[in-house]
């Protein structure tokens, strides 16, 4: 029986449910960018002649936080009325310091906290405006959630990756677009309707209510 996060990757986006995944278009590398060094054949994470070692943990160290860029205030604890609008709203939970800290560690009990941390890194990638920046961001992200060699790969359809690969010849604050909108809505589809009926999500109402007053026991 597959586990949760190998059910997560079976199922593409909802726009591309009907086409089969092409293997060979899975595998592919991105070509060379122009006027990039000429011994990276590929935007895979075994080149590594453009970095260094101390420039990869500069950004990948504080993975868990750095990538949360959103407005945070994630140890506030949130209202009763907060916590109830993320089961009227998927949206709203994303956009939520606190909903995302409460999704995330659901998301993390089944095996797929790679999704919200994909999401998070290209909320992130949209942000920057410095090109070199972008240009060493986009490149850690298609590493850490895309390249099939990753251990924190997302499930991509085909056309998605392909299309990522172009544009990774010319990364820019965009590049992940479609895929950051494929995993949202495999979240919002697979599983945000669990964390909703998951014992977390009922013990963070509770939390949230007011205490009882005196005599209504």
């Amino acid at each position: 029986m597959p586990t949760a996060h190998e059910a997560d990757k079976q199922h593409p986006g909802p726009e591309e449910a009907d086409q089969a995944p092409s293997m060979s278009s899975h595998d592919a590398a991105p070509p060379a960018a122009p006027g990039r060094s000429p011994c990276c054949l590929c935007w895979c994470c075994c080149c590594s002649c453009s970095w260094s070692e101390g420039q990869r943990r500069a950004w990948r160290a504080p993975a868990d936080s750095k990538l949360q860029s959103l407005p945070s205030c994630e140890a506030c604890p949130p209202s009763l009325e907060e916590v109830q609008s993320w089961a009227r709203s998927f949206d709203k939970l994303m956009h939520s310091p606190a909903g995302r800290s409460a999704f995330r560690a659901f998301l993390r009990t089944e095996y797929s906290e790679e999704n919200m941390l994909f999401w998070l890194a290209c909320e992130e990638l949209k942000a920057e405006a410095d090109q070199h920046v972008v240009d060493e961001k986009a490149r850690l992200i298609y590493e850490d959630y895309v390249s099939i060699l990753s251990p924190r790969e997302v499930s991509l359809d085909a056309r998605v990756r392909e299309g990522i690969n172009r544009r990774m010849q010319e990364p820019s604050a965009h590049t992940f677009d479609d895929a950051q909108l494929q995993v949202y809505t495999l979240m919002h589809r697979d599983s945000y309707p669990r964390f909703l009926g998951s014992p977390a999500y009922r013990a963070l109402l509770l939390q949230a209510s007011p205490p009882a007053a005196p005599g209504e026991a």
